[in-house]
């Protein structure tokens, strides 16, 4: 797409906030309890007495003009939970009402049956239900919603002034035929990110509170909270879980399957936080609709609730501005839009600088003694949407779109023969994917769902050489294919079973084309595979065990092969605050990133996709098993998983070597052994975490002349250490990060160079140094008139400046050793202005 038709898009988008916005405001008919008394005030004549935290955050539809001001006073205290005491003629105080309660029975609304132990919540205190569904629970605040949930049903949540309360009426619940799956551990780190009792972890962007170092909700550096989840080299384009590559990540925005996953070549996600909803990381144990992905999941999804109500905001930060509305189409329908564009159009700012220098560092972007680079811009943008659909109360359709670009522009001078010459080079990274979803539930035990999606990556490069007037294009091209049915049937509240098919297509194209002289190699291939899969979900009537046993039985067509993956989940609570987890997997991918040379795509992404051949690039096959058992009581919790998992198929291109085995190319294995570790304390608001990641990770090369040695990713020990302050409108984090360094190979001392090679000594036998990283950030809430909330944040990451080493190399010159480095982010910090309206 062109550069002007990116910014009329994006120009479009904000019009339309503005736009809403204004059209919102016109037509929400709640109004703010200080509004409302202001006019009652001029319209009756009388004076209001009240604290002004007293009336913060009442919303209410403004009474009719033709009431009696007695009449008025009983409207305000049915319709808020605050007294509205006439102390003389004209004067009026306002006061909280003491003990506000709120009574009912929950039943299904199929049968009317009485639903015995569902559970009732509210910020500060729960309840359940009895054998006749009835419950109490105390209010606390007016404007918090209150939750009702109960296994195999659809959770209800809304404040306190859409009950109905003026006697204990009935509260009905819409049988789910979905996963039996429930919140097993809130608040696993910190608010909002909570774990499952399918041994998965979800961060809900909707009650998340704040990280270290983060201020707009990364999708993708948020996942790196978790204990045995990281980034060796500071990206969210090169996550490890478990010791295992990026690529072995099989990362889905509302079910699409991603092939790029940052802005900025990896320095930032590329993922709207604004219209993601809520992130599944499943680090093994996953269900058995899921292929691919041999390390674990990051499963994204955008809101699945129709809005009612116009929503959007706006927003900058130091590297762009961004936009987000939730639109209602009629009652049956809602589309979301969410978009975002860099600010280095307009102006660089420290952190753009600092970013920049970052993926500069060993590229062809460094100037040399001959060569010169100029003019060096670097933009991207995104766009995604998702379209809701509620055809009937059975029938729900869904659409999803999103579109991403990263482009990076410099020119090349030289003076050759006196004479200066230049030339563009340039780096472009793009991403388009859609996709269908249509659900029906027939009955309260049958659901079924259709999805379809394309999703399609390219990254293309044209490297100008000015020395040897070449001119270098590569292109990696990836376009993939799913549909996928399944049936999801519940033969009661604690048993259900999943079934379905799914087809995936997946046609990957390298191409490296040089003019000068003329060379062209031009690769595609096209890999089709058929996956049947069964699952059966129990949970006991106590909630007290969870069991998800399943298997997925693919059929590669290319290869006739077949491949059997059982899968298991099991959760068992005892002695009321303990539980013991049980996880096992067995997954296979027919991609894989690799590096044929280290100046490959300008030196920046240098990692092209590649499609199995089931010969000297085999299919990537894993098995995974863990125990773990956590303790969770009165704000105190510990957690601690020890794990196993064998993966065979990779390629030593796969691994990054930059060493004697470099430029080889043989599959072999790794094994990984380790233990997670949580320890996390709550008190009051403070919220207080240390997590360790104990590894040891190794390779199995059968063919390279020493058989077995430390993985590149072997991280033996790592450490973070965060607390959070969380109040009402501020938020403050800090925390520490630590590793030890990551392998590396040195040449043999005294005897560094032979034939003018660097003669290398045992692989992998040195590291780095150790790793630390301390990140600080602050985030304000407050009002801009009656509908408008602002966010004003501030956020610096590596506040120490300590410039950590990520990766080394070496290389001879005229028989000398020359090594570089690279290196962290030095300081960076960020800021961020967000209105919602």
């Amino acid at each position: 797409m062109e550069r002007r038709n990116k910014k009329t898009s994006i120009f479009f988008i904000f019009m339309l906030l503005v736009f809403c916005s204004s059209y919102a405001q016109n037509t929400n008919k709640q109004e703010a309890l200080a509004h409302v008394i202001n006019i009652l005030e001029e319209q009756y004549h009388v004076q209001f007495n009240y604290a002004e935290d007293t009336i913060d955050g009442v919303f209410l539809q403004m009474p009719n003009k033709n009431l009696l001001f007695a009449e008025v006073l009983t409207f305000l205290e049915s319709n808020t939970n605050l007294l509205f005491s006439k102390l003389s003629d004209g004067l009026i105080l306002v006061k909280p009402k003491d003990d506000i309660m709120l009574c009912g029975y929950v039943k299904d609304k199929d049968n009317f049956q009485p639903l015995v132990s569902a559970t009732i919540q509210t910020l500060k205190s729960s309840t359940t239900t009895d054998e006749n569904g009835f419950f109490q629970i105390k209010i606390e605040d007016f404007a918090q919603p209150i939750t009702i949930r109960f296994l195999g049903y659809k959770t209800v949540s809304k404040p306190y002034s859409e009950f109905l309360k003026s006697n204990c009426d009935d509260v009905f619940l819409v049988p789910n035929v979905q996963s039996l799956s429930e919140i097993v551990i809130s608040n696993y780190i910190t608010s909002g990110i909570n774990k499952i009792n399918n041994g998965s972890y979800e961060i809900n962007f909707s009650d998340f509170d704040i990280l270290p170092g983060l201020i707009d909700n990364d999708v993708l550096q948020s996942v790196q909270a978790f204990p045995g989840i990281m980034s060796l080299n500071e990206t969210v384009s090169d996550i490890n879980i478990r010791g295992g590559t990026h690529d072995q990540n099989l990362i889905l925005w509302d079910g699409i399957k991603m092939y790029q996953s940052g802005h900025f070549f990896g320095l930032i996600s590329m993922y709207n936080p604004q219209i993601t909803h809520k992130v599944s990381i499943l680090k093994n144990g996953s269900d058995v609709i899921y292929t691919d992905g041999v390390s674990g999941t990051i499963n994204m999804q955008t809101e699945r609730n129709i809005n009612t109500e116009f929503k959007g905001n706006i927003g900058i930060n130091l590297t762009d501005f961004n936009g987000f509305v939730d639109i209602p189409v009629g009652k049956k329908s809602s589309v979301q839009i969410a978009a975002r564009k860099s600010i280095s159009d307009f102006f660089k700012t420290p952190t753009y600088n600092e970013f920049f220098d970052r993926i500069s560092q060993n590229t062809e972007l460094e100037n040399t003694t001959t060569i010169t680079n100029t003019d060096k811009s670097f933009d991207f943008y995104d766009t995604s949407l998702r379209w809701l659909y509620k055809i009937s109360e059975k029938d729900e359709l869904r659409l999803n779109f999103i579109k991403v670009s990263n482009e990076l522009i410099f020119n090349e001078k030289a003076i050759i023969d006196a004479v200066e010459k230049s030339r563009d080079s340039r780096l472009t990274q793009n991403s388009i994917a859609g996709a269908l979803y249509y659900n029906r539930i027939w009955n309260n035990k049958l659901k079924t769902t259709f999805e379809a999606y394309e999703t399609d990556y390219k990254l293309r490069a044209v490297n100008a050489n000015i020395i040897d007037s070449q001119r270098f294009l590569q292109k990696n091209i990836v376009s993939e294919s799913s549909i996928k049915l399944k049936a999801d049937y519940k033969l009661n509240t604690r048993l259900a079973i999943l079934g379905g098919y799914h087809f995936v297509e997946t046609e990957v194209t390298n191409l490296d084309d040089v003019d000068v002289p003329l060379f062209r190699l031009l690769v595609s291939e096209v890999v089709r595979t058929h996956g049947v899969f069964s699952q059966v979900t129990y949970k006991s009537i106590n909630n007290n065990t969870s069991i998800n046993l399943g298997l997925r039985y693919n059929f590669i067509e290319k290869f006739s092969k077949s491949i059997y993956e059982p899968r298991l989940s099991f959760s068992q609570k005892f002695l009321e605050n303990f539980t013991i987890d049980v996880l096992g997997e067995f997954k296979h991918q027919n991609t894989s990133q690799i590096i044929n040379f280290q100046n490959d795509f300008l030196g920046i992404e240098k990692r092209r996709w590649q499609l199995s051949n089931n010969n000297d690039i085999p299919i990537i096959i894993s098995k995974q098993i863990s125990v773990g058992t956590s303790f969770s009581n009165n704000g105190w919790l510990v957690s601690i998983e020890a794990y196993y998992k064998n993966v065979e198929g990779i390629t030593t291109q796969s691994q990054g070597f930059k060493n004697q085995y470099e430029f080889e190319k043989k599959s072999g294995s790794y094994q990984v052994t380790g233990l997670d570790l949580l320890l996390r304390k709550s008190i009051d608001r403070f919220n207080m975490w240390l997590s360790y990641s104990l590894m040891n990770n190794d390779y199995i090369f059968k063919d390279l002349e020493v058989n077995s040695f430390r993985s590149n990713f072997h991280i033996s020990d790592a450490i973070t250490i965060g607390t959070a302050y969380t109040d009402k409108n501020i938020k403050i984090a800090a925390g520490l990060n630590w590793h030890k360094g990551r392998p590396t190979t040195g040449p043999i001392k005294g005897d560094e160079i032979i034939n003018n090679e660097v003669n290398f000594d045992a692989t992998n036998s040195k590291s780095l140094e150790d790793y630390l990283r301390v990140d600080v950030s602050v985030l304000h809430d407050f009002k801009l008139g009656n509908k408008a909330k602002a966010k004003l944040g501030m956020s610096v990451w590596n506040v120490f400046n300590k410039k950590n080493e990520l990766d080394n190399s070496y290389q001879t010159n005229n028989e000398v050793i020359n090594e570089t480095y690279q290196t962290s982010l030095g300081i960076t910090p960020n800021a961020v202005f967000r209105l919602t309206f």
